[in-house]
């Protein structure tokens, strides 16, 4: 199902566009702040964001860029009630894909969706996200803000193991055998506690990476 993170302080609004994408087939989140929308972006990449323009904490438009700066290819679209031409090119510069003036009808919003996603197609699952640190899957890149980090194979692959089991202990034994065994290298127990080290270093020792001491790791957001 495709999902989408709705920014939007008006709940009339937002609870109309909601029960209509329902409808459609589409899994809605709606965040009253931009600092909530943030926090859940950490935590997960939909396959659209929908941003209004103003809200309570803040403009759409930086909300942009920092979308921008860390999930490139993310669908975004404004939905604003300025319409002057001026308006409309700013709408571009700060990175959105497309724009929908308020007030809309909801059949409008539903085709601008539908053909952003059809050229997009769905992102969704090229991103892995969790606190600070992002990866592009596509691009083999692991970011700490918007900063990229450089990293050896073996530590990338560490990092994606985790973040995909975010949330889950992953045990010491896994480890060694999907990232080291699996390439026919041979390696002892040290190699993993002397890679994650550099990894964590590289990455500025999140708190969001758990050691499980004498058994694993595991990516944990909240934290």
């Amino acid at each position: 199902m495709m999902e989408i993170y709705y920014m939007e302080d008006d709940e009339n609004i937002a609870m109309a566009v909601k029960e209509y994408l329902s409808r459609k087939g589409y899994e809605v989140s709606v965040f009253g702040t931009l600092e909530s929308g943030r926090k859940a972006l950490e935590y997960h990449i939909p396959s659209l964001a929908l941003i209004d323009w103003n809200m309570p904490d803040g403009e759409g438009n930086s909300f942009c860029r920092w979308i921008r700066s860390r999930w490139k290819e993310l669908p975004v679209i404004f939905l604003t009630v300025r319409n002057d031409t001026r308006d409309i090119i700013s709408c571009f510069e700060y990175g959105t894909d497309d724009y929908v003036t308020k007030p809309f009808e909801l059949e409008v919003l539903h085709s601008r969706i539908r053909a952003l996603l059809r050229r997009a197609g769905n992102v969704q699952g090229r991103y892995l996200s969790c606190g600070s640190i992002s990866i592009d899957k596509n691009k083999t890149a692991v970011f700490c803000g918007e900063e990229e980090i450089t990293v050896s194979q073996a530590e990338y692959q560490l990092l994606q193991l985790l973040m995909e089991n975010k949330g889950k202990t992953v045990t010491r034994e896994r480890l060694l055998n999907q990232i080291w065994d699996n390439n026919g290298n041979y390696v002892n127990d040290n190699t993993l506690t002397v890679t994650m080290k550099r990894l964590r270093e590289k990455l500025r020792h999140p708190s969001c990476l758990k050691t499980i001491r004498s058994f694993g790791y595991r990516m944990e957001d909240g934290i």
